[in-house]
């Protein structure tokens, strides 16, 4: 998060709280639809620092949408006098539950909003830590889908993992079984349940099947388990995509925060926020967000209460301090885990990295650089074989103020995307222009070039750094044009990285180093973890097979050659 986004998020809650204390509540008469739904945004809007910012926002955009389109009270109550009549899986057996009343703002909040015949909301976002019983409770979905929806209604459950899939299945199974204990109604097996009650075909299913075999579905529920785990958008694709004929479709994703900060889910949860703040009005989308204002301690007992809206109901205060005494004695893992799941943040492993991301984003330097007369550059260029990206950082160094500002690019064949393993990523981050696609299938050199002498036509290059064994083509063009006496073969060996490894790290923690706002940059810095050669030398290494870290690359190699310059 950087500086100007925590800023806007103060401000924001505290523009939310001001307006929330002085609505009169009595002109919505919530009371009358059902108690726990004035209880629970009265207790928000009179305590927001018992609340995150994105619990406010949510009540504040219900009472803007109350406003436009009023609310079905009778369909609200159908549904919640549904919901505590299933029968769910409980530690002692089949049980109901009662609403809570953040369960019946969430479920008002999606069933409530009508307009000429329609449901108002097509998509509701649940985000919230473990244990907040977000599984058992959004199987309700798909069974009032499945009983009340459309004849041919088809509900569908998807997860990142067979097992989580199965998981929210097993949950709709338990709640059929026991409205139809004799089978007359409905045929339930492992993986699908079809109604043949009153001529209804309704089904429900849960998919585990690769996304692609899943075309000519007439979705009118979709339930997405887990989704931050998710490495892509297939499946939530396909679903989505089969809704057209619908009147009144429903897509809910229901996730904790997790790791992956590549996947879909990461950027989507940026656009709810955005859509929260007002930057883009979606009447169609509800969001339900928890996780810790900017500046709250992660081991304090207020931060959990304020994360966890359902604790001491779901979880107990006990529960996170136990987990809270473990994860700090355990380290890293156990840290990741709580900071994820249990606090609901996106968050990586600092023992797994060497540089965080948390580090890496503090360094991010937003808007346009434009170097000054005192600086000079030095450039390392990282050519891929002709089936990934090359990365080109232009390291400027301010000689007067001693700080350096790493500008990093990144080029891909689009001839090589088709099949790629990471094509859905590589293709957004294209459209979003931080990709550059050249023509063809492999690496043009005329592009690399051309950008390397943009830069020296800004400032004095000193050196360009590249590997020697994937850039002879690169090398001898470059002779060719005048750059010859600027070249530097880079070796690959441990030892020519060990000093610029600890020269970023300790300049980034400093401050004196900023790098440009690209987010393959943060990606690379992700995929990065330091490999210690038997002499005590250290170089970045990747952690898959399939993860890149060319941008920190570039970036050492850049570093390096400063740190043998003669001036």
């Amino acid at each position: 998060m950087n500086e100007e986004w925590r800023q806007r998020i103060v401000e924001a809650k505290a523009g939310f709280a001001s307006r929330l204390a002085s609505v009169e509540w009595k002109k919505y008469h919530l009371r009358r639809i059902d108690r726990r739904i004035e209880s629970y945004c009265k207790n928000v809007a009179s305590a927001p620092d018992r609340h995150c910012v994105w619990e406010l926002a949510a009540v504040e955009r219900f009472l803007v949408m109350y406003r436009r389109y009023g609310i079905d009270i009778e369909a609200v109550q159908r549904f919640f006098r549904f919901y505590e009549a299933l029968y769910f899986p409980g530690p002692t057996g089949p049980t109901r539950y009662k609403l809570t009343p953040v369960q019946a703002f969430q479920f008002c909040s999606i069933y409530g909003f009508w307009q000429n015949g329609r449901r108002v909301v097509r998509e509701a976002v649940l985000y919230v830590p473990r244990k907040f019983s977000k599984t058992t409770s959004s199987a309700a979905f798909a069974v009032w889908d499945l009983m009340f929806g459309e004849a041919n209604a088809e509900s569908y459950t998807g997860a990142n993992s067979a097992d989580q899939a199965q998981k929210c299945f097993d949950v709709i199974r338990t709640c059929v079984q026991h409205i139809d204990p004799g089978a007359r109604r409905f045929t339930v097996n492992e993986q699908i349940i079809k109604s043949h009650w009153g001529g209804r075909t309704a089904k429900a299913q849960c998919l585990t099947a690769n996304a692609r075999t899943k075309d000519g579905l007439n979705v009118s529920t979709a339930i997405m388990d887990e989704f931050s785990q998710a490495r892509d958008a297939n499946l939530l694709n396909v679903l989505t995509t089969s809704m057209g004929v619908r009147p009144d479709p429903l897509t809910v994703i229901i996730t904790t925060a997790s790791d992956v900060f590549d996947g879909p889910f990461h950027d989507m949860l940026e656009g709810y926020k955005k859509v929260l703040l007002g930057d883009f009005e979606d009447n169609s989308l509800f969001v339900h967000l928890f996780e810790p204002d900017p500046g709250d301690d992660e081991g304090s007992e207020e931060t959990w209460c304020k994360v966890h809206p359902h604790m001491g109901i779901t979880v107990s205060l006990d529960f996170y301090r136990r987990e809270w005494a473990a994860a700090q004695r355990k380290g890293a893992e156990a840290m990741l885990a709580f900071r994820t799941k249990l606090l609901n943040l996106y968050a990586t492993s600092e023992r797994r990295q060497w540089i965080g991301r948390r580090l890496a984003e503090q360094c991010v330097r937003s808007g346009l650089f434009v170097p000054n007369e005192n600086m000079v550059a030095q450039i390392g260029v990282d050519f891929s074989k002709c089936n990934d990206f090359t990365a080109v950082t232009a390291a400027y160094y301010d000689q007067e103020t001693g700080r350096f500002h790493l500008d990093t690019r990144y080029f891909f064949p689009e001839g090589a995307l088709p099949g790629h393993p990471n094509e859905d990523l590589y293709r957004k981050w294209a459209e979003q222009g931080h990709l550059t696609l050249m023509h063809g299938s492999s690496i043009d050199y005329q592009v690399i070039i051309a950008y390397i002498e943009s830069v020296g036509s800004l400032v004095p290059v000193i050196k360009i750094g590249y590997d020697a064994n994937l850039a002879t083509d690169f090398a001898n063009t470059m002779r060719a044009i005048g750059w010859g006496d600027s070249l530097f073969a880079v070796p690959q060996a441990h030892g020519y990285f060990s000093a610029p490894v600890f020269s970023l790290e300790k300049g980034m923690i400093e401050g004196v180093i900023t790098i440009n706002d690209n987010p393959i940059n943060l990606y690379c810095f992700d995929n990065s973890v330091l490999d210690e050669n038997s002499v005590g030398d250290y170089k970045p290494i990747k952690k898959s097979e399939n993860q890149k870290i060319d941008g920190v690359i570039t970036m050492l190699m850049a570093l390096r050659q400063y740190l043998y310059w003669e001036r």
